[in-house]
């Protein structure tokens, strides 16, 4: 479907694209069944991590490599949903559901540099509770104030400048229309397969995500098996339980998170149904980040006092004031 939004050159009868359709919503005529749920779920999100980050700030006892890692972890997430949902919401209750080419250009680039800096920053987590477990007499001395610092802010540098050369060259690329994306966000495939060019980069786009979730999921699977092993050897019931609970979240918010993106990015050439494709995208782009600030303060002790540490003084402060 090509609209108003295109120019046309009738010389060659081509057009080229300035906006771009999403087509991956439901047909329905009350938007707002799912605006509402969708609009208190991305509260929930923003919210959730919120509290996360300030609860960890704020308490001295978690100012340790872990504990930083999950409050830049949960800083992340809140960009990495900002980047498609507010979108959505617009065109859920929109008849247009229209983005401009830079606008797509834009999610894409910081919906993924966000996605690619948490999945550094989950290897690296996986990484510090290794040498933590397997190595803990080494820990002070290995995972230093400086080094933390270092690995966060490098997950996100890293994490922002390896798209920038996927995200100039498809730029590049002429666009003459359809301008339907069958997503409801800017994705790398449903984006390249309108371009009016040869698509067999497609593939390659395909292999390289690929590779770089696999890497990342060996990287983290090794780590945390090496240190179940060691979990295993542990005399104790209590000292078992104990130790694995500082990993449970870990754990979890991995399986969350590299499991729908596996379903989202290593299917290749796999066509699944509009519907199948939509609730995975929702799975990846929405569920996943909601679940991540609720294993996170469920799970862990030391979270949970912190947060309530956090509510109590902001209630002290509302009162004295």
């Amino acid at each position: 479907m090509v609209n108003a939004a295109e120019t046309t050159v009738k010389n060659n009868r081509t057009t080229a694209v300035t906006e771009f359709l999403f087509s991956g919503f439901p047909r329905l005529e009350d938007g707002s069944i799912f605006f509402i749920p969708l609009f208190f779920i991305y509260v929930f999100i923003v919210v959730g991590n919120l509290i996360v980050f300030f609860a960890v700030r704020m308490d001295t006892h978690l100012h340790n490599p872990m504990y930083n890692f999950i409050s830049i972890f949960s800083f992340l997430e809140i960009w990495y949903t900002t980047a498609t949902i507010p979108k959505m919401l617009s065109n859920l209750i929109s008849e247009q559901r229209t983005i401009s080419m830079i606008g797509c250009l834009l999610q894409m680039y910081f919906f993924h540099s966000l996605g690619n800096s948490e999945g550094i920053l989950l290897t690296t987590m996986a990484i510090d509770r290794y040498v933590a477990i397997c190595n803990p007499l080494r820990y002070p001395t290995i995972m230093t104030p400086r080094l933390c610092a270092q690995l966060s802010a490098g997950s996100c540098i890293f994490g922002f400048l390896v798209l920038l050369p996927e995200i100039v060259w498809i730029s590049t690329l002429p666009f003459c229309g359809p301008n339907q994306i069958q997503q409801i966000f800017c994705d790398f495939e449903p984006v390249l397969r309108l371009a009016c060019t040869d698509t067999s980069m497609i593939l390659v786009e395909d292999v390289i995500h690929a590779v770089a979730i696999i890497f990342s999921v060996l990287i983290i699977s090794i780590s945390y098996i090496r240190v179940i092993t060691v979990i295993l050897r542990i005399p104790s019931v209590e000292g078992r339980q104990k130790t694995f609970s500082t990993c449970a979240a870990h754990l979890g918010v991995f399986l969350m998170f590299y499991g729908s993106v596996s379903l989202m990015y290593l299917r290749f050439s796999a066509i699944f149904p509009p519907i199948l494709d939509t609730a995975i995208a929702l799975m990846f782009a929405v569920l996943a980040p909601f679940f991540n600030p609720i294993i996170y303060s469920l799970r862990n002790k030391d979270m949970k006092t912190a947060i309530k540490k956090l509510f109590l003084s902001q209630k002290i402060l509302t009162s004295s004031s």
